[in-house]
């Protein structure tokens, strides 16, 4: 077999996924990136999501660490953080402050732009990948387009110094994210346009940087490393904040990014509005924390959220030569944090293609994209349960009014008594962690009868007053740092409610 040559569309968290994996199978491999990379963890154009939080899920480290073995070490070398949100993490829930206690997840905290810094040290190692940046892909060259015989045989770009310039390629993959134009290339070329599945539930946020004050001048009670509040429940009265999911998310260098969300709420833009809005978080603590920070940015606001799927898996003919990663492929709500683990295990199904097959050509394609659509459906069915609930959101996947009045309504129920549920039995924590972490599909959970009767077990539990560990400190508080785990006396509720008798400061 002669010199084989991929060509990688896009060098982000997908590009380099995927350029690690076919390193491993290919003579070369050319990244071909607009941006000129920075050599340390700083924004770029190409990636205006690198100003909000970013968590890199269980299968996403696994995922890349199978890719780029010594992902994870490196990463925590270079400032990253490897907490146990239970442990770790402060949640605000409906009824206030969660307990503290161990779990079975844990999560590698830092910044995006450390993330990718990280990612393309890993990918320069391998001597096969070349990176070319300032480099501007402009258009795909294919023969036979729309025919069984199709095939996408490379690209055109345009260098940094404004020259224009192709790649002949055995295999292209497009990793130019939501914007990506390679749909439009292959109608041109000939080939039908893959139908498009959308939800725009209108989630908008907002954050900025801060620098966390001295470890010595922090009070005693921030045993945290995160905060989370979640939005109220109360259909009364109140600021629109109440509404908002808040995170104060720890990063490398002793920084945190404050970030609020909302579902069709207009968000805060400006620094003056940002620093008021903080403190009309229903947490009162999430006002504090931020007010004790010193600001290090701008405040960045995005609307880019909608939920699209290109389902190329879904044409009779897709073109062979190519396959879509990452938002190209499947974008989600970034609130779900599906967006780099998605494309990690999209990566590392292309590599156990490729293993199995030398053959690049039609057969491989649409057996990659039944597999890829197959790992796809797990964070697809977690977004659409949420966003789906929500009457003004639109797109192709708005689900009936009937199916929208029942996701309202038993959403949050259903959510509470999970959470609630975890704190007493260990396989309904670890089932949900792993549904959160796409290590199980939403369908599988759902159909699990030990889950269920778990949380039944415990509902039982909790109207007998039966229940062990106590829940609901209040919100006007800070959150108690007291180790529930393990712990076996009874709740008091008032108890609970206040934080004291049961707990210390």
């Amino acid at each position: 077999m002669g010199r084989r040559t991929a060509v990688v569309l896009g060098g982000s968290v997908a590009g380099l996924c995927a350029a690690g994996v076919l390193a491993r199978h290919f003579d070369e491999v050319i990244v071909l990136e607009r941006d000129l990379l920075p050599p340390d963890a700083r924004h770029r154009r190409g990636v205006p999501q690198s100003k909000h939080p970013h968590f890199l899920l269980n299968s996403g480290r696994r995922a890349i660490g199978a890719i780029l073995p010594g992902f994870e070490e490196a990463l925590i070398a270079a400032g990253g953080m490897h907490l146990m949100p239970s442990m770790d993490a402060a949640y605000c829930e409906n009824d206030g402050w969660a307990p503290r206690k161990s779990g079975s997840m844990t999560m590698v905290y830092s910044s995006r732009v450390l993330i990718e810094r990280v990612l393309r040290d890993k990918v320069r190692e391998l001597p096969a990948i070349e990176i070319r940046e300032g480099a501007t892909v402009t258009g795909l060259r294919s023969t036979g387009g729309g025919t069984a015989r199709g095939r996408v045989e490379g690209v055109e770009y345009r260098t940094a110094d404004g020259g224009d310039a192709h790649l002949a390629a055995d295999l292209v993959v497009d990793a130019l994210g939501r914007g990506s134009s390679v749909t439009d290339w292959l109608s041109a070329a000939g080939w039908t346009a893959p139908p498009e599945r959308t939800l725009d539930a209108k989630v908008t946020y907002t954050s900025r940087w801060y620098d966390l004050p001295p470890a010595d001048r922090r009070p005693e009670t921030w045993w945290w490393k995160h905060l989370v509040v979640t939005p109220t429940q109360d259909t009364g009265d109140h600021p629109a904040e109440h509404e908002f999911l808040s995170n104060f998310f720890p990063i490398e260098g002793d920084r945190a990014i404050v970030c609020m969300g909302s579902w069709g709420i207009e968000m805060p833009r400006r620094p003056e509005a940002f620093e008021a809005a903080v403190d009309r978080v229903r947490a009162t603590l999430f006002g504090r924390a931020t007010h004790a920070c010193t600001p290090t940015s701008e405040v960045h606001l995005t609307r880019s959220t909608g939920n699209k799927w290109r389902r190329f898996d879904l044409l009779d003919v897709p073109p062979a030569g190519l396959v879509c990663v990452g938002d190209s492929i499947c974008a989600f709500n970034p609130f779900y944090a599906q967006g780099m683990s998605s494309a990690a295990r999209s990566a590392l199904i292309l590599g156990e293609m490729l293993r199995a097959r030398d053959d690049l050509g039609l057969a491989f394609v649409r057996e990659f994209l039944a597999r890829q659509k197959e790992s796809l459906d797990v964070p697809w069915m977690l977004a659409m349960a949420r966003d789906q609930a929500y009457d003004f959101a639109t797109g192709t996947e708005v689900a009936p009014p009937w199916r929208r009045r029942l996701a309202a309504r038993l959403g949050w129920p259903v959510f509470n008594a999970i959470n609630a549920a975890s704190r007493e039995d260990a396989y309904v924590e670890r089932t949900f962690a792993e549904v959160f972490n796409l290590d199980r599909s939403l369908k599988e959970m759902a159909r699990d009868p030990r889950f269920w009767f778990g949380i039944a077990r415990y509902k039982l539990r909790q109207r007998l007053g039966r229940t062990v560990v106590p829940g609901g400190f209040d919100a006007r508080q800070d959150p108690p740092g007291t180790d529930f785990t393990g712990f076996t006396g009874a709740a008091s509720s008032g108890a609970a409610r206040r934080g004291d008798d049961l707990v210390g400061a």
